[in-house]
């Protein structure tokens, strides 16, 4: 019978001679049969395993047919902080502790990254057994470029920090993943239609893998339309064409019409300039000329006499 620690800590971990190895283990983002051999050896051999929910953990060896002998632990965002000194005295222990989350390689917008590092800093082993990606999976079934893709994980919660965000991200040449959560996604699309533009084509995955698995497909405008009629349930990854190469002139007028328009949209006058300057390929300078040229131009035909 596994020994399921829950907030009670580490301490029973057994402990060995010499240093251990951490293994990170690769989870199916839904149906089980997605689990490979590797990970499932790991689960029944084990001496720690550091899991996002232990109850998913259970069920996952459940299915599995799996027998853990180890020590089961949680480690999910509240307490990694906490649990990650007591992991790492196992390791030093000699202990092979692995670490599972609900889906996908720990560590990629899930538990793991403290001690990971933690585990490299002390010198200590860390390996893995991959497994299924939201990420790559979402990326491949969307229908987008792949041979170039930046993975920006969730957009920050606040409304402010996210525009910020897309404000930086309008002008990114290759895809983009996201995630998102279901009671956020409505307004991130809003914010992604006015800072990338309507017509940017993206697709909208969600449930991947498991039984109700949807991936739409369409501009930011469409799938704001279908998050409005039809708010997706369950995890959410979003994959966003990047910026299309620019091809258009880049006369001082042309820089300061679109520095304009951006600060319009109610992106702030910085923002507005280094985007105008990546749009255009041109350098920063330029476009804070243009606009010094343009106000100049406003101050002679106001200045000049009737």
């Amino acid at each position: 019978m596994p020994n399921d620690t829950g907030d009670s800590g580490t301490s029973d971990i057994p402990s060995t001679s010499g240093d251990g190895v951490l293994i990170l283990l690769g989870a199916p983002l839904g149906d089980p049969a997605d689990t490979s051999p590797r990970v499932a050896r790991t689960l029944a051999d084990a001496d720690v395993i550091a899991a996002e929910d232990t109850r998913r953990l259970h069920r996952l060896a459940a299915d599995l047919d799996v027998t853990i002998s180890g020590t089961v632990t949680s480690y999910f965002e509240g307490n990694e902080r906490e649990r990650t000194p007591r992991l790492l005295d196992r390791l030093r222990d000699g202990a092979r502790v692995a670490v599972i989350t609900d889906g996908g390689m720990p560590s990629v917008s899930d538990p793991g990254f403290r001690l990971v590092k933690a585990a490299i800093d002390a010198g200590i082993a860390v390996t893995a057994a991959p497994g299924p990606s939201a990420v790559t999976t979402a990326l491949a079934l969307s229908g987008l470029p792949c041979d170039r893709f930046c993975f920006e994980g969730f957009l920050p919660r606040k409304p402010a920090d996210r525009r910020r965000t897309l404000q930086q991200l309008a002008t990114e040449p290759r895809t983009m993943v996201l995630f998102e959560s279901t009671h956020r996604i409505r307004a991130a699309m809003a914010d992604l239609v006015t800072h990338f533009g309507p017509d940017r084509e993206a697709a909208l995955c969600r449930e991947l893998t498991k039984t109700h698995e949807q991936v739409r497909r369409g501009t930011l405008a469409r799938l704001l339309e279908s998050v409005t009629d039809q708010p997706p349930r369950g995890e959410i990854t979003l994959v966003v064409a990047g910026s299309p190469p620019v091809t258009e002139s880049a006369e001082p007028a042309d820089l300061a019409a679109a520095v304009a328009d951006l600060i319009a949209q109610g992106v702030d006058r910085k923002s507005a300039m280094s985007q105008t300057a990546r749009r255009f390929d041109v350098p920063r300078r330029a476009v804070f000329d243009a606009l010094v040229a343009q106000s100049d131009d406003r101050n002679e035909s106001t200045d000049r006499p009737i």
